[in-house]
């Protein structure tokens, strides 16, 4: 099933998580993941959804559960600001 952009907010806010079927390609395949963390991490670092490295960054950046790590998160501030210091 195919979610436009409120409806995958409203349902984020509701804390469900949404997923792709293994194999399913969709229009938005080269898109950063749409969530709240990854929103959170862009922001930090100085970029958004709309930027076109913006899914590149995504796929760089440690996992959700690493990211539970307090050494994962510290490890990941100085590339964050780095990244915002060079932002368009």
């Amino acid at each position: 099933m195919s979610w436009d952009a409120a409806q995958r907010d409203a349902l984020s806010a509701f804390g469900y998580r949404l997923y792709r079927r293994v194999g399913e390609a969709g229009a938005d395949a080269g898109a950063p993941p749409d969530d709240p963390l990854s929103r959170a991490l862009l922001r930090a670092a100085g970029r958004s959804l709309d930027d076109p490295e913006a899914a590149r960054l995504c796929r760089e950046w440690p996992a959700v559960a690493q990211l539970r790590d307090a050494a994962a998160k510290r490890a990941l501030w100085p590339r964050l600001r780095a990244l915002r210091s060079r932002a368009p």
